[in-house]
Parts: C-alpha cells; sequence; structure tokens
C-alpha cells in the first residue's frame, strides 16, 4: 500500500522561546519573510507524495486555522483539527481518529529532518506499530537516546547531562499504524507514554537515516533555522522526460496497466532522491492532443507511477506535461510552437520558476534531440540517454559519482 497521509503536531507552546511565542505559534515563526516554518515542512512531506495533509493545532489554534484551513500546497491539500485543550502529542493524534488512515506519517510540526520519507514508510508490515526515523547526534544530552536491535527498537535513555554520545536519537518522524489508537486513553505523550509500552510488546522499529536536522525549541536553533532554511530549499534538480527514460515507451503510453519501467529507473530516481536532487518530470503528451485519451489519463498514469516508485522508496517532486501539438485533432490542443513543447523549454523554464532549483547545478536526461534542444535553450546540460539501465548510465554522469556531493566537480 502506498502511504499518502501526514499528520503534523503542532500544538506546543514554545515557552522556551519566551516572547516569539507568546503570541504566534511557534511553527508559524518565519524563517525568512513570507515563509513560515510550518510551509518548509509540508512543502517538504508534499514533495515526497504525501497529499493529505493533517494539521493538529493547540496554542493559538486559530493562527493555524487562518493560515492553513483548505489551502493546497505543492497539490497537497490541508486540514486543520482544533484541540479543545492541551491533549499532550498522544491525545493529539487521537483527536484526528476520524480522519486517519490505516498507515500515517506522523510529525513535529517545530523540526525538520531532511531525508528520503519515502524510505521510512517502505514495507509496513503487521508486526510492528509504529517506526521511529533515528539520526545519529554527537551529544545526545539533550534529546536522550534510542537503543535498537537491529531495526527493533528495545529501549530510551532519558535527557541526562551524563548522556555521552555518539548516539541514536528520535528524529520526530514516525511511520504509524491506526491501531495506536487502542493504546490512547486520554491526554498524553506519545513519545512518553505509548512508545514504551510499544517497546514492552516488541512492536515498535526504527531507521537510521542521515541527513539535515533542526529543531527550533530555543532561541539559537531558531536563529539557525533563519540562517540555514531558506539556503537549504535551493537544491540542484534533474529533470527527466517521461517515455522512454522513466517507463518504457509503448507508443502513446497513458494506461496505468501498461506501466513498466525501464530497467534501473526506480532505483535511478531513488539514488537522486537521496543524494540531495529534485526530480521533476518534462514530458510531451502529444495523445491528447491527437484524441488518443484525455489529459486525466495523464495524471491518473503520473499517479500510477508516483505509487509505484513510493513501493521502491522512491518520489517524483513534480510532474510537467505538455499535451499541445501544431496537428491536432481536438481543437482546444491545437497550437503552432507552444512554448512547453520540446524542444521548447517552456516546461523546464516555469518549473525554474515554481521550485527553489538551483540551476547552476541541475541537468536533464531524455531520450531525443528535442529534450537536448529543451535543455539547451533553458540553459541546462542535456545527457542524451541511449537505452539500457539508466541507474547504470546516471552514475556515468559528471554528477553523482561522489557521494554526498551534489552538482558537477568543480574545477
Amino acid at each position: 500500500m502506498t502511504v499518502r497521509q501526514a499528520v503534523f503536531l503542532v500544538g506546543g507552546k514554545g515557552t522556551r522561546l519566551g516572547d516569539l511565542t507568546r503570541a504566534t505559534p511557534k511553527p508559524l515563526l518565519e524563517v525568512a519573510p513570507g515563509l513560515r516554518f510550518l510551509d518548509v515542512a509540508i512543502e517538504e512531506v508534499a514533495r515526497h507524495g504525501f497529499m493529505d495533509v493533517l494539521l493538529v493545532a493547540g496554542h493559538l489554534g486559530d493562527q493555524v486555522e487562518d493560515a492553513y484551513q483548505g489551502r493546497s500546497i505543492r497539490g497537497a491539500q490541508v486540514r486543520v483539527i482544533r484541540e479543545p485543550e492541551p491533549q499532550g502529542t498522544g491525545g493529539a493524534v487521537r483527536m484526528a481518529a476520524d480522519l486517519l488512515d490505516p498507515w500515517f506519517l506522523l510529525l513535529n510540526g517545530d523540526s525538520l529532518f531532511e531525508f528520503n520519507l519515502r524510505a521510512l514508510v517502505q514495507d509496513p508490515a503487521d508486526d510492528f506499530v509504529a517506526r521511529l526515523a533515528l539520526r545519529t547526534v554527537p551529544d545526545p544530552a539533550r534529546f536522550g537516546a534510542v537503543e535498537v536491535d537491529g531495526e527493533v527498537v528495545v529501549g530510551f535513555r532519558e535527557k541526562d547531562r551524563d548522556l555521552k554520545g555518539p548516539a541514536l536519537i528520535n528524529g520526530g518522524v514516525y511511520l504509524v499504524n491506526r491501531s495506536i489508537l487502542d493504546l490512547i486513553e486520554g491526554p498524553c505523550s506519545i513519545e512518553q507514554d505509548i512508545f514504551p509500552k510499544l517497546v514492552s510488546a516488541g512492536q515498535l522499529r526504527g531507521r537510521k537515516f542521515d541527513g539535515y536536522f533542526l529543531d527550533i525549541g530555543l532561541p539559537d536553533t531558531y536563529d539557525q533555522a533563519k540562517e540555514e532554511i531558506p539556503a537549504r530549499r535551493k537544491r540542484p534538480c534533474a529533470f527527466l522526460d517521461r517515455d522512454g527514460v522513466l517507463n518504457v515507451d509503448a507508443g502513446y503510453t497513458h494506461r496505468p496497466e501498461d506501466l513498466r519501467f525501464v530497467p534501473g529507473a526506480p532505483e535511478a530516481v531513488r539514488c537522486l532522491n537521496e543524494t540531495g536532487y529534485y526530480v521533476i518530470v518534462v514530458t510531451n503528451q502529444a495523445g491528447v492532443a491527437k484524441g488518443h485519451f484525455e489529459e486525466a489519463a495523464v495524471h491518473g498514469f503520473h499517479a500510477a507511477m508516483a505509487d509505484a516508485l513510493a513501493a521502491t522508496g522512491a518520489h517524483i517532486d513534480a510532474f510537467y506535461h505538455c499535451p499541445f501539438h501544431e496537428a491536432a485533432t481536438v481543437e482546444a490542443y491545437r497550437q503552432a510552437d507552444h512554448p512547453d513543447r520540446k524542444p521548447n523549454p517552456g516546461m523546464i523554464l516555469r518549473a525554474l520558476a515554481e521550485w527553489p532549483v538551483d540551476s547552476g547545478r541541475s541537468f536533464l536526461i531524455g531520450d531525443m534531440d528535442t529534450d537536448m534542444a529543451a535543455a539547451r535553450a533553458a540553459g541546462l546540460p542535456g545527457f542524451l540517454f541511449p537505452g539500457g539501465d539508466l541507474s547504470v548510465f546516471l552514475e556515468s554522469l559528471p554528477y553523482l559519482i561522489n557521494r554526498g556531493k551534489i552538482g558537477p566537480p568543480s574545477g
């Protein structure tokens, strides 16, 4: 199954931030003019394909509701639930009981942990109720430590000045089964009251991830967020053609049942995800203009592709398609030299305008000369995929050979 729901706990008072949170909920603090911390957190889950976002609000919840109720962020639909009184993190989950999917992503709304969320939610199973995203820190004293045996969480060590690192800590991001509600009877802490019960029952798991981590619970970490997060949002992008690069091109491919990945395509997308790239598809779809299928079929095929990639721990950040053609049989789509239709660069240029892309470290992979021409027109390097295994081809490019560094080599 594909996990599509993300639940943010945004009810804390943020008392350690003093006057900053006296009149503003902590997750609504700005990290740049007009950019709230929670904006960044929601965008992060949306680009990973979590399209149903619930915010459980407490302290100054009216502000959360005013800012987010009914909004669409990167295609994700946002709903807000208000706590009538403080419920703790466990009670907050129960507040959302009627809206919860069988499996959902649960996150603290005042922290950001950048890693492959799809890898955390991959392969939910009946032998556990929750899976924690864990990370190693040099000094765990402020957080407490998590003890594991393989992926089985076997214990927690509380916050303690004498706790020495490095050690694994709870990253504040969880895959959770709805059955956790059976353990929540009233206001409580999911971390302090519920997770220990799951440990005792052998039903708590953990997976270790590396990635940028920051919570804004202290004045100095909030200052750090303002300094670091706006710059971190700007990252390179791998633009990918679709038919012939990601999926086998059978000619006007549009039915989900006809989706067959090119060898190595899911692995290549996951590699790009985990190396820090946005991954954006730009595809001509003249079949719409020529009456072979309707535009809704393009969206349906992309949804099926997203689900199939999710099962492998990979995701596409955005899909752009051009349904126009100069020889269209459907008049609404008849247009000569449409700016979006490759070899024109319109889809790429729109993505560059709509996403915080570092174009100087970005590139395109396509299988046709029109793809290469679109890349050149957008000022990007283009790489012609000759067929074969896409992950092997990706590894041959001067972008990902040195893991941990993204973009072309300097010099």
